[in-house]
């Protein structure tokens, strides 16, 4: 495997990695235990300290850890900052919960007895990790974890190795135990040696369902816990009583932003039949205000996609679900021309389940969009995908969106506010969106030893 960043804007090469040797990578693993065997001797107010230094060397070095958002994998530099914003909220919400999310809780009405119930740590954990938020989505899984005392490795997309070397020096520079975090450039044979080593005991994953169908097969066979976070097929729900104008504001928003490129972005519209005319016309009138251009330009407002690879796998997507019957109701389909990895944003109508990419997620500025008669039938259309990861409902009538989220078979839902993973809250989904929970107490949870002391 190939560790090179390009810059998707210009399609300049910044820089290849070589991997890690097998020798190199048992030390590493070494180190790793050693932090670990550690952790569990000391108190979880001192790792606290350490996240909170290590979440203050993210904010203070703001620009630096931005910028190379934008030079690898090209997220506008507004976005880029925001994505360290984002960083330092998960760190900052472990550093001042750990304790007491971590504090044995009594469970004293037994039949015989006493109990407390204890937390502690289980081993290493392995991360790999996606390029679309390649600090961010680090964080959701380092930062319960070196609470917990679970040392991480970091396998993080081959598309973006110098944000994952800038996490790694961010640990550095916070002064963070040595083996408490650790970065990787390792092939898919490594991978699959550090899943087999006897002292990894956890393996997170986001990413696509076939890396998830593969990890999960890896980590089954040896027995080693792990969590998913996959794609989603995410709707945007809009229902007949809203404010037309700032919803479809939101609605272009929650698909573009990221050029695209999130797992939780507003991929399916379902419009009410009665103001589906005006909300498209306001969806059309919001797109077009959405410029490919250089991501450091602080006037750009859509980004590239992250890589030529995944612009060619977008535009493939594209042409199989026109030819399977699909209209194109605004943008141009045709490729974008150039070295950088751009695309223009479509809105697609007549997506039903003859169409072969039905299910297929565009991992891209490519919105579907859908009329419902009635909630029940949103609530149809929303649930026939094999996906479930997230969606959002926009409605005056917020009880009525409380009955209709109850209802969508997906793991997390907003009412009237565009979907992003908050550190309070459980982050994860269903189906073949995967399994497990990042974030809020659940996610400190996933790979602790919740273990009974009964007395």
């Amino acid at each position: 495997m190939s560790y090179t960043a390009v810059n998707p804007y210009t399609g300049q090469k910044i820089r290849s990695f070589e991997n890690v040797t097998d020798q190199q990578l048992e030390m590493l693993l070494d180190q790793a235990q050693d932090f670990y065997e550690k952790a569990q001797r000391r108190s979880v107010e001192e790792r606290t300290e350490f996240l909170n230094e290590f979440a203050d060397e993210f904010e203070n070095n703001t620009e630096k850890y931005a910028r190379i958002l934008s030079t690898n994998m090209g997220k506008l530099i507004s976005e880029a900052r925001q994505e360290v914003a984002k960083t330092v909220s998960f760190a900052r919400y472990y550093a001042k919960n750990g304790v007491r999310l971590l504090k044995p809780q009594p469970y004293n009405d037994l039949s015989s007895g006493q109990a407390q119930v204890e937390f502690s740590g289980i081993g290493i954990v392995l991360a790999v990790e996606p390029w679309n938020f390649p600090y961010a989505q680090v964080m959701r899984v380092f930062a319960p974890n070196f609470v917990l005392g679970d040392p991480v490795i970091l396998k993080h997309a081959s598309i973006v190795p110098e944000a994952a070397l800038a996490f790694q020096e961010a640990c550095d520079n916070a002064g963070l135990p040595l083996g408490a975090f650790t970065n990787i450039f390792a092939s898919y044979d490594q991978i699959d040696h550090i899943i087999e080593d006897p002292r990894v005991q956890g393996v997170a994953l986001t990413g696509s369902e076939g890396a998830g169908r593969k990890i999960a097969a890896s980590a089954g066979k040896n027995l080693t816990k792990s969590t998913l976070e996959l794609g989603g097929t995410d709707v945007f729900v809009v229902l007949d009583d809203v404010d037309v104008g700032a919803a479809a504001k939101d609605a272009a928003k929650a698909r573009l932003t990221n050029a695209g490129q999130v797992c939780t972005a507003a991929k399916r519209y379902i419009v009410s039949a009665e103001i589906y005319p005006d909300f498209l016309a306001a969806l059309r009138d919001e797109f077009v205000k959405y410029h490919l251009g250089d991501p450091l330009d602080e006037k750009t407002t859509l980004a590239p996609l992250s890589s030529k690879s995944a612009q060619k796998q977008l535009q493939e997507q594209v042409e199989k679900v026109i030819a399977g019957g699909a209209k194109v109701l605004f943008g141009d389909p045709t490729p974008n021309k150039g070295k950088g990895a751009g695309f223009s944003p479509l809105i697609l109508s007549g997506m039903d389940e003859s169409n072969l990419m039905y299910e297929e997620e565009l991992f891209g500025p490519v919105a579907q969009i859908y009329q419902a008669h009635s909630d029940n039938e949103v609530v149809k259309i929303a649930n026939n995908s094999r996906h479930g990861l997230g969606g959002a409902i926009y409605t005056k009538d917020v009880e009525r969106g409380k009955k209709i989220a109850s209802r969508i078979e997906t793991g997390q839902v907003t009412i009237n506010q565009i979907l992003s993973s908050q550190s309070e809250v459980p982050f994860g989904g269903v189906k073949d969106s995967g399994y497990g929970r990042e974030l809020s107490d659940w996610g400190i949870y996933e790979f602790a030893n919740i273990k009974p002391v009964i007395y």
